[in-house]
């Protein structure tokens, strides 16, 4: 059978010729919640999975976000649970560094199995709105920034999480040690692993960065004229910084706010858009007028914002990160080199031009955070909407005004996104269906759920 996703068995085998001591593969499905599913294939079932793609359930799309099945996307029994057939993503068949035996990894995508993508793979969904664009003679560059803290694996004494201590040295620090390249020094080991493992893998991992926060660092990537790619490799190097860490001892957190006093990752996506010439559309044809194209899908994103807060703060722990004055935009804000609005355009050379979209946590899909900026950029230059005027100095001020319009928890997410034409066409009818069905179901996990925190105000007050 060809394969719907274009790759092909000639891949495989030069994986194996360059890699004779790969026992073998693991098959990864991105799902909704950006969690990676599938199997450890053994190295001689490579060639098979490239041959024949890979049976596996429909429910593996249908699982909240501690493996539960959710009945109500339709993707169980309304289906009998039935196989489809998860094919091979070309170009992400890559070693594993560090790996004893070695191992390699490729990413996969699902389809039915005539052939015809699966509409609930959140991958699917992006690439419909990049050949959508593609359509009107647009192509989407892009790349994500990973922000993320390292931890220890013990917590402290009251049972919080606590910053990891340096891999280097086991030197300890609690102070926000933004920018300081000495403190990036304690933690050398880890990151010079995690280069290394980019590099095998092909994926354009650069700047680190000490974050604002106690043991919060940021990796950036390079641009990408595919933003498939750009996803992928977000994807890639998520799964690289946590293997990483577990194996020098500490732990790589993605939750958007692990600790409370201090501030939260984002997952920022810069995004730009060529047209058939490889010419940013962005860039302004005078100097001291910005692009109308720009002004548009500035004011796309900004239309759209709130309805589409469930993908870019989809867990009960992403509305945490939401604090004014904590680099986490609050309202459907832009500006020029402000790191305080949601729409952020970049200081630099007008033939760079790009939006730098900073609502996301590190904590959302990538696939779906993409698909979601694209239609928002598509939808304000087809109905040329105007973003409102540009923010100077304090954004979150500003952002007060226009909050009323915002969901300001993640009920009134779940219910705007529920609600959302925009959003149904954006991610497609099933996944939206999928997405909203998941997060609800998740919504009344954590509602149910009798915390210590409850405890702690009424177990001897009320």
């Amino acid at each position: 059978m060809t394969s719907p996703s274009g790759s092909t068995l000639a891949e495989a085998q030069a994986f194996l010729d360059r890699h004779p001591d790969i026992e073998a593969v693991d098959v990864v499905l991105t799902d909704t919640n950006g969690i990676g599913r599938g199997k450890i294939v053994r190295r001689h079932e490579l060639e098979g999975l490239y041959r024949n793609g890979r049976h596996m359930p429909i429910s593996i799309l249908g699982l909240d976000i501690t493996g539960e099945d959710v009945h109500e996307t339709g993707l169980i029994w309304d289906s009998g649970d039935g196989d489809l057939r998860a094919w091979p993503i070309p170009g992400t068949l890559v070693p594993l560094h560090g790996t004893a035996p070695p191992r390699g990894q490729v990413l996969m995508a699902m389809y039915h199995l005539d052939g015809a993508p699966m509409t609930s793979d959140p991958r699917h969904a992006l690439a419909r709105q990049v050949e959508a664009l593609a359509a009107k003679g647009l192509h989407p560059a892009g790349a994500f920034e990973l922000e993320f803290f390292l931890l220890a694996n013990e917590r402290d004494a009251d049972g919080r999480a606590q910053p990891a201590r340096a891999v280097l040295d086991g030197r300890a620090s609690g102070k926000t040690e933004v920018y300081s390249v000495d403190h990036l020094h304690g933690m050398e080991p880890l990151f010079s692993d995690v280069y290394a493992a980019a590099k095998a893998q092909g994926i354009p991992a650069e700047t680190v960065i000490s974050e604002y926060a106690p043991g919060q660092y940021e990796l950036t990537l390079n641009y990408r004229r595919d933003m498939l790619r750009a996803a992928d490799d977000l994807v890639m190097l998520k799964r690289i910084v946590r293997a990483q860490a577990r194996r020098h001892g500490v732990t790589a957190c993605f939750m958007a706010k692990p600790i409370e006093k201090y501030a939260g990752s984002g997952m920022h996506l810069h995004v730009s858009l060529l047209d058939g010439k490889g010419t940013n559309v962005f860039t302004e044809e005078t100097e001291g007028t910005w692009s109308p194209l720009l002004l548009h899908a500035l004011g796309g994103l900004a239309a759209t914002m709130a309805e589409s807060m469930l993908v870019f703060a989809p867990h009960a722990n992403s509305w945490r990160r939401f604090v004014a004055q904590s680099y986490a935009p609050i309202a459907p804000t832009w500006g020029v080199n402000n790191r305080s609005v949601a729409l952020r355009v970049p200081a630099g050379e007008a033939k760079n031009r790009r939006i730098e979209h900073r609502p996301s946590g590190v904590d959302a899909n990538p696939y779906l955070v993409a698909a979601t900026v694209l239609a928002g950029i598509a939808k304000g230059m087809d109905e040329m909407l105007d973003p409102g005027p540009e923010i100077s100095g304090n954004g979150y001020e500003a952002a007060e005004a226009l909050r009323e319009a915002m969901p300001r928890d993640w009920r009134s997410a779940i219910e705007a996104a529920k609600a959302s034409v925009f959003l149904r066409d954006a991610l497609g009818p099933d996944l939206h269906r999928t997405f909203t069905a998941i997060k609800e179901a998740e919504y009344l996990r954590v509602a149910r759920t009798v915390s210590e925190l409850d405890y702690h105000l009424y177990m001897h007050e009320v």
